[in-house]
């Protein structure tokens, strides 16, 4: 391949943004492109080769509009910048991060990351009940609860309901102290994490005094009519078929449902099948239900969590390759 060197005006007040802390934005460019930046004044200068001279330009040229519409960039910008240079569609960064849903009670806009979260967000605004499906890391439930807030704030709904099933990840915690709430709050704490971030601890709590926000176990469902209330069901993997049936007949009108899991992530007993997985099946067909599948792609916490997810993804796919070996062998 034949080399290249290409130049981009990055102004002097964009310089620490779009480099980055010690250059780290920069140096990940260089190593995922192989390429050398130098940067002389405001003149950027990118060599190497041809092709991954004009990925690298196109993703630093993304950092920059990014960084003129005001955006503090971080290490997932970056990290997904690049990964959509691979695919050709670096241009799509522009279409995220347009619509804000809400501000965190520190003044944080919340919105998409990556187009995953997107289309979830899509999903959730043109449907009555979204299963919103992913790793560890993609916003699932986040991005719900901003919604979630954002309804009850503008009175499109008269009050939330979250609710999770009560089962220990992998763990025997044995009798915990205090009363009933104060044995299912741990199970709760990510509900309530998420409501103090982006609504505030005293407005929750005044809120939930008036009975307008409901953080609660998924049994607490059973025989209830769910009216005019934006209801999310979090970390639904753990549920049983039939707490699934239960909860998805409890919907009245004027209602949302969002329902969010991650299928590798089962705190089940081994010969227990988990509701969600049954429930996608079932619904796969029904007209105003939406599942919106997140990937890897899609984390946005540390690059590192995004790493992880890959390589147990791989290491899962391995285990599944070899069973299936293995049981066309038996088979001759």
């Amino acid at each position: 391949m034949s080399s290249l060197q290409k130049a981009i005006i990055i102004p002097e007040k964009h310089i620490q943004n779009v480099f980055g802390q010690m250059d780290i934005n920069m140096k990940k460019i260089e190593r995922a492109f192989n390429v050398s930046i130098v940067l002389r004044d405001e003149q950027l200068r990118i060599s190497g080769e041809e092709a991954y001279v004009d990925k690298a330009e196109k993703v630093i040229n993304e950092l920059l509009s990014l960084s003129e519409r005001g955006e503090v960039i971080t290490e997932q910008n970056v990290e997904y910048a690049i990964s959509l240079s691979f695919k050709n569609e670096t241009e799509k960064m522009a279409e995220i991060d347009r619509e804000i849903i809400c501000h965190t009670v520190n003044g944080k806009p919340v919105k998409a990351k990556t187009l995953g979260q997107k289309k979830y967000i899509s999903a959730i605004d043109n449907n009555m009940i979204v299963f919103g499906i992913g790793p560890a890391g993609t916003g699932k439930t986040y991005l719900a609860m901003a919604k979630a807030i954002t309804a009850f704030k503008s009175n499109e709904v008269n009050r939330i309901i979250l609710t999770r099933p009560a089962i220990e990840a992998g763990e025997k915690l044995g009798f915990l102290p205090g009363d009933l709430q104060s044995k299912v709050d741990p199970y709760l704490r990510p509900l309530y994490d998420a409501l103090y971030e982006i609504m505030g601890a005293e407005a929750f709590l005044k809120n939930m005094e008036k009975g307008l926000i409901e953080v609660a176990p998924l049994a607490y469902m059973r025989g209830r009519t769910l009216d005019n209330a934006y209801i999310v069901l979090d970390e639904a993997q753990n549920t049983t078929p039939a707490q699934m049936k239960m909860f998805l007949t409890r919907i009245g009108f004027g209602s949302k449902v969002i329902v969010t899991g991650d299928l590798s992530q089962k705190d089940l007993a081994k010969d227990m099948q988990s509701g969600l997985e049954v429930a996608l099946k079932v619904i796969k067909d029904i007209e105003g239900i939406s599942v919106c599948k997140l990937t890897s792609e899609d984390v946005v916490r540390h690059p590192l969590v995004q790493k992880i997810v890959s390589a147990y993804d791989e290491y899962d796919e391995k285990i599944r390759k070899n069973k299936a070996q293995v049981q066309r062998k038996r088979k001759v």
